[in-house]
């Protein structure tokens, strides 16, 4: 445990940050995986509707990685291979 004021206050504030990273972290997470389940399903309204929010889950990546819950590199790594594993879905 800490004992200078400042550390305190660090403490706290990691604790703030934490909380606020899981949560950013959690939804990029559950977004992927709704996009995922989608172009696993095969069925083509499913695929319709991958091909529709894609413009959505590009905006929940971006929003990630401004909120540095994510690199810049790791999002253009998954927007790239998310693209591309919609469009072999989509042949």
């Amino acid at each position: 445990m800490a004992n200078h004021k400042s550390a305190l206050k660090a403490q706290r504030h990691s604790l703030k940050r934490r909380a606020i990273n899981r949560s950013n972290r959690s939804a990029l997470r559950t977004t992927l995986k709704r996009f995922n389940e989608k172009l696993d399903s095969k069925k083509p309204e499913a695929l319709e509707t991958a091909k529709n929010g894609l413009a959505d889950l590009y905006s929940s990546i971006d929003k990630a990685c401004r909120k540095k819950a994510l690199s810049s590199n790791a999002a253009a790594r998954q927007k790239s291979r998310l693209t591309r594993r919609l469009n072999e879905a989509l042949k």
